[in-house]
């Protein structure tokens, strides 16, 4: 329609979409659908912090707050990071959003140019691109693969940055590979941005806490603290204190950039919800003896997954390192067809087939920026895992 903005040229609709409303229009037909692709944990938010909510509520703490965070909750965030990561910030230097995704976006609206790049690994959040350009950014891929356990190289971070070159966005663990990176591949990485002055950095650690086995978290500032002064630390109670609905994230870096961060939230939602902010200083502040045991439910369906998925001849899965994602390679099923004929060509006509041969829904790896591989969430039930593997294990096993 003429009447529609050009912005909106800059981007696509979501790949997912397709995938999806057949998955509704299966269900609605009265299919048994399995949903493997939502990003959420399937636990409850933890009592003492929907307790904290309901005394927000019935404290009469409904109102208007300031733009980006009540006090509170930016104390509970610098607290955070402080005790988390060695990182030490003034409560003037946080920002808190409706979400992790607003404070990206504020983040990349607030700085982007035309002819601006953002360098991001892949596969990528499928936001990070359309978020970039969106805000008159170009995106520049590298791309991280299976043999390489899904990392960007040094090296490779080396070939991407070009005088144009405004941010290098991070993620680790990773969505949606679960791929997280080490102290020493973090320090090779940072020891490159070092070389490079005029690179910021934006990290998204919303899976900060989702690591398993012998993985140890750590964050670009904390590893290179040189970069302290163009990096923005991004984070949120989202995923590991099982908030996804609360919509709070925030993020931590130099004031100015909090400043502009706040400018353009200031004209367009202003403050999040009040209630979320009060339970998110409970979340972060309270007790999180919650989240081991959280996690080793975690770490086993995670092993479940793999251990179905690489027992399947022609797909290969790696162990991930932390989040709640494992993205294997369909690489040895391309070329392949179904009982009914269908050529299985790339990971989207994968996954529309086992979608509709056998009610189990995934997400297909070209919607993360490297295929062909499929994206599966283990957050969800054991007995629901053991029974979309055997569909899946079923549904390959019929390709000839």
């Amino acid at each position: 329609m003429s009447f529609l903005s050009k912005t909106l040229d800059r981007v696509k609709p979501s790949p997912t979409i397709a995938v999806s409303n057949l998955a509704m229009e299966l269900k609605a037909q009265g299919r048994d659908i399995i949903s493997l692709g939502a990003g959420e944990p399937d636990f409850d938010t933890p009592a003492h912090i929907r307790a904290a909510g309901i005394k927000a509520i019935e404290a009469g703490k409904t109102r208007y707050t300031a733009v980006d965070g009540i006090p509170e909750l930016k104390q509970a965030i610098c607290a955070k990071f402080k005790r988390d990561n060695a990182l030490d910030y003034a409560p003037n230097q946080v920002s808190v959003g409706t979400g992790g995704k607003q404070v990206l976006y504020n983040a990349l609206m607030a700085t982007l140019n035309p002819g601006d790049e953002v360098v991001i690994p892949a596969p990528y959040w499928v936001s990070y691109p359309d978020m970039v350009m969106l805000a008159g950014g170009t995106p520049v891929f590298i791309e991280a693969t299976l043999e390489k356990a899904f990392k960007i190289t040094p090296d490779q971070l080396e070939a991407a940055i070009t005088p144009a070159t405004k941010w290098f966005l991070f993620n680790s663990p990773s969505n949606p590979t679960g791929a997280g990176y080490s102290w020493d591949e973090l320090k090779a990485l940072t020891d490159v941005l070092m070389r490079h002055p005029h690179v910021w950095v934006m990290t998204d650690d919303m899976y900060e806490h989702l690591a398993y086995d012998d993985f140890k978290f750590c964050t670009p500032a904390q590893v290179e603290p040189a970069l302290y002064d163009r990096t923005l630390t991004v984070n949120g109670v989202s995923k590991a204190y099982a908030m996804t609905g609360w919509r709070i994230g925030y993020a931590a870096g130099p004031k100015p950039l909090i400043d502009a961060m706040r400018k353009i939230q200031s004209q367009s939602t202003s403050n999040p919800c009040t209630i979320s902010q009060w339970a998110a200083v409970e979340a972060l502040n309270g007790t999180h003896d919650f989240i081991a045991p959280n996690n080793a439910m975690f770490a086993r369906r995670r092993d479940l997954v793999v251990k179905a998925l690489n027992a399947i001849e022609g797909v290969t899965c790696p162990v991930p390192e932390g989040a709640f994602y494992v993205y294997p390679s369909i690489a040895g099923l391309i070329g392949k067809r179904t009982p009914a004929g269908t050529v299985i060509a790339d990971d989207e006509t994968f996954a529309r087939a086992l979608l509709e041969d056998t009610g189990v829904a995934v997400v297909f790896g070209a919607a993360f920026g490297l295929s062909p591989n499929f994206r599966i969430s283990y957050a969800t039930s054991d007995t629901a895992l053991a029974e979309a593997c055997d569909r899946i294990q079923r549904f390959c096993a019929a390709l000839v």
